[in-house]
């Protein structure tokens, strides 16, 4: 039985909805309102990032691990595979929520992937009665049906600096940012690599899924022998469906065991 979902979302900018809000006037292509954007975005910053807000991107990715109640894998969902259209991945994903009704877990998805799944229900004119009508549902920030990790770990938001899944993954030996990194997901997708979005958005699942099982440790909830035991069958069912998912041999290349340096 499923108790819990871990899910994670990639997006591009809107072109059209950039220009249409921000440069209007301005004789200026799709593509050309984004890198304007983005520079100013870079600008604004301080030269730290030129990644734009949520509600100017649609999805072109959303992957999810279904956990059972034993915290083991159930099952690994790459959102409308193998077209990977983003009405069909929002459509999927809040159809699925009102369906399973059950926790999910996110490492910043309060800070980014909600607010992007609901501008594209906004957008797509989509029913989630689930998530918006409920008092204790997935869209409040202390209910125990949206375990937000980064929110959690931050202590609420207090201190954010350096707080990455890169980071946490490392500590806990698991591979993190490999070849690809966010900062990526853009070109990659006007090169038409739609697909290797989708693969790079499962490993930051499974990084999420692994911190998750350190966070119960955390809570008390489970013992760090149980987490390890976890861990172990985890390693079992990536190895088992890379046949199924292939992509998945190189987070298997990459993957270490836990253990602390200090």
């Amino acid at each position: 039985m499923v108790q819990y979902i871990i899910f994670d979302t990639e997006s591009v900018p809107d072109g059209r909805l950039i220009k249409l809000v921000k440069y209007r006037d301005e004789d200026i292509s799709e593509e050309e309102a984004i890198e304007k954007a983005k520079k100013q975005a870079l600008e604004s910053s301080g030269g730290k990032t030129d990644f734009l807000p949520p509600v100017f991107q649609f999805p072109v990715a959303l992957c999810l691990l279904k956990i059972e109640q034993d915290l083991s894998i159930n099952e690994l969902v790459l959102l409308d595979e193998p077209h990977f259209r983003s009405f069909e991945i929002v459509k999927d994903f809040w159809k699925g929520l009102n369906h399973y009704k059950v926790p999910i877990i996110s490492y910043n998805g309060r800070g980014f992937d909600l607010p992007l799944m609901e501008v594209a229900a906004f957008r797509y004119g989509l029913s989630v009665p689930y998530h918006f009508s409920s008092r204790n549902s997935t869209r409040y920030r202390f209910s125990d049906k949206h375990i937000d990790l980064m929110d959690w770990i931050t202590n609420y938001g207090a201190c954010r600096q350096g707080y990455s899944l890169d980071l946490f993954s490392k500590l806990l030996g698991k591979p993190g940012k490999m070849a690809t990194k966010g900062s990526d997901v853009y070109e990659m997708f006007l090169r038409g690599e739609i697909r290797e979005i989708n693969e790079y958005c499962a490993y930051d699942v499974f990084d999420t899924y692994f911190i998750f099982l350190r966070h119960l440790v955390l809570l008390g909830k489970i013992t760090i022998e149980m987490e390890k035991s976890i861990v172990q069958l985890a390693k079992k069912w990536i190895t088992e469906n890379s046949l199924k998912h292939p992509f998945l041999k190189e987070y298997l290349a990459n993957w270490g065991d836990w253990s602390p340096w200090l």
